[in-house]
């Protein structure tokens, strides 16, 4: 989260296109997206990051999905 504007995050981000990425969003529009059923996005409170970042990404990249 950027401290100084609390909207601006950089994250991990799959649009079901096969590509995930790392970059910048709002939260403002993470707040407006609906999935296949219409529900929100929605934070996964249980979950604690095993490694980097960066980790996630390349293993995003090479499944062409977000994996866990």
């Amino acid at each position: 989260m950027d401290p100084n504007e609390y909207d601006h995050v950089f994250g991990l981000a799959d649009l079901g296109l096969g590509m995930p990425e790392l970059g910048w969003t709002s939260l403002s529009d993470l707040a407006s997206v609906r999935g296949r059923l219409g529900l929100p996005v929605e934070r996964d409170l249980h979950f604690r990051a095993e490694k980097r970042l960066s980790a996630y990404a390349r293993d995003a990249r090479l499944a062409g999905r977000i994996v866990v």
